[in-house]
């Protein structure tokens, strides 16, 4: 086990009176101040007094204690925390585009000093046609969620423009949060279908459900359990003999690109999490990139702007959509997101996409494998690109729960599964080791959950003190949330 690292002093206690890091000149030329008395301090603001060296040092060490897919194996079930290449990162530096002002394609005349950038939109769009089967693309939306919501609301386009009354969007129940919470958003009574006793959406239960108010359904294939729904052309088929809509959420496309393009399977809508599936780390809440592709019959509905290639070879932004949903972002969408994706698929290409999803299932798989002696696994048989196993085995045999086995990994160096999800399985732990990982890195990990299963059963107290090792112990899952006042305190 590790030594517990060292507690880490705040900025504020390591102040000493005096000491600076920078000297502002005096000013030479008149100032005053004009914010009314009532609006001033009573007294100079309490801030901390370091040296250019303190600083430095101290976020320099705050820095050191991050965890991320660039220090160690991130295991995060349903997130695709994987390894980012730096040319990536290397390229959306270059001045070129990061100093790129987003009003300048707008400007008499601009157009022409952005051509590289509106190329690579240009780009991104037909290479993501390609890989999803998709008549045209909108690299506007932000995140995954922003994506759905745009989805959702060129559906209710689609809709409104062939007198259609439709007023439920069917989610199943294995189904990412933010598919109800999007097709809610959107003015749709969202219904939820069960999962069969595969883990996989009930075509009967979908059937019972289907009728001539359905707009459509969102589906994740492979859904959050890793699996593959083997009715997913019927699915779609079922959908449209309502003319309802089938929504594509492609959180989970890291499983199958290369190999399985959504539209061919029947889908009419479909966001790409870039942030996720094609390079840039997206822990902490971003950025992101979300771009939603759709079929022939709702390429009218894209948002404004869409980028178009004239006759001469050369590139423009196009407003003039009659039917468009209208603006869904500032701008062109996260164009540093959409720059590194463009960068990692021109540089995998075919053949290296389809590793990516090859790798991907192997590697989940072979967790799978190797724990299922040790857990539960509640779907066995082969899963896509992730394993959700269960801990429902530890808490009736010593009251260990998903909670401590998660707590005990920080312990051994690596970060936690995702737990708790998907919500219809007890004491789930999700897995998804991404295609980067090497054979030595998930036996390390999984060594270390074979060894905590041993320790639930020898000695679980010490998988409820876990953990040791950091600067903190257990912290309270929920207090931050349940009490907003709590930066306070």
């Amino acid at each position: 086990m590790k030594r517990k690292e060292k507690a880490m002093k705040l900025v504020f206690e390591k102040s000493a009176a005096g000491r600076r890091g920078l000297r502002i000149p005096k000013s030479d030329v008149p100032t005053s101040i004009h914010l009314k008395k009532e609006y001033l301090r009573a007294q100079p603001a309490a801030l901390p007094e370091l040296s250019e060296l303190d600083v430095v040092r101290h976020f320099t060490e705050l820095s050191r204690r991050n965890y991320g897919v660039d220090t160690n194996f991130y295991p995060l079930g349903s997130c695709t925390m994987k390894y980012n290449p730096k040319v990536c990162e290397r390229i959306a530096s270059y001045p070129g585009f990061a100093h790129l002002h987003p009003l300048l394609p707008q400007l008499r005349g601009g157009g022409m000093l952005t051509q590289g950038a509106l190329e690579v939109l240009y780009e991104t769009d037909l290479m993501l046609r390609e890989i999803c089967g998709m008549a045209a693309f909108t690299m506007q939306p932000m995140a995954g969620a922003h994506g759905e919501l745009t989805g959702i609301m060129m559906m209710a386009a689609y809709h409104r423009d062939r007198g259609n009354h439709k007023t439920t969007v069917l989610v199943p129940d294995s189904a990412h949060g933010t598919n109800p919470a999007s097709a809610a958003i959107a003015g749709y009574t969202v219904k939820t279908v069960p999962s069969d006793e595969h883990g996989c959406m009930s075509l009967s239960a979908l059937k019972a459900m289907l009728n001539e108010e359905t707009a459509g359904i969102m589906l994740t294939c492979p859904n959050t359990l890793g699996l593959f729904n083997p009715h997913v052309k019927e699915i779609c088929e079922l959908v449209h003999s309502v003319d309802g809509l089938a929504y594509y959420d492609g959180a989970n496309l890291n499983a199958i690109v290369g190999k399985v393009r959504p539209g061919d399977l029947g889908f009419d809508i479909v966001h790409v999490n870039l942030h996720k599936t094609f390079a840039t780390p997206h822990g902490g809440g971003g950025p992101g990139a979300g771009p939603v592709g759709v079929a022939e019959k709702l390429v009218d509905y894209l948002p404004v702007s869409v980028v178009v290639k004239r006759e001469d070879g050369t590139y423009a932004l196009e407003y003039n959509r009659p039917k468009s949903i209208g603006y869904i972002a500032p701008f062109y969408g996260n164009f540093g997101v959409i720059l590194r994706a463009y960068v990692y698929l021109l540089m995998l290409g075919r053949e290296g996409l389809e590793r990516v999803a090859e790798n991907a299932v192997l590697n989940a798989n072979y967790i799978q494998e190797k724990l299922k002696a040790y857990y539960d696994v509640p779907h066995p048989g082969i899963c896509k690109h992730e394993c959700v196993l269960s801990a429902a085995r530890q808490v009736k045999e010593s009251g260990i729960h998903a909670l401590d086995i998660a707590k005990a990994l920080i312990d051994a160096g690596f970060h936690p599964p995702t737990m708790y999800f998907p919500t219809i399985v007890k004491e789930s732990l999700m897995i998804e080791p991404t295609e980067c990982e090497s054979k030595e890195t998930l036996d390390a990990f999984i060594e270390a959950m074979i060894a905590i299963a041993q320790k639930a059963r020898t000695e679980p107290e010490t998988l409820r003190a876990a953990p040791i090792t950091t600067p903190v112990g257990r912290l309270d899952e929920t207090k931050a949330a349940r009490e907003l006042n709590i930066a306070c305190l």
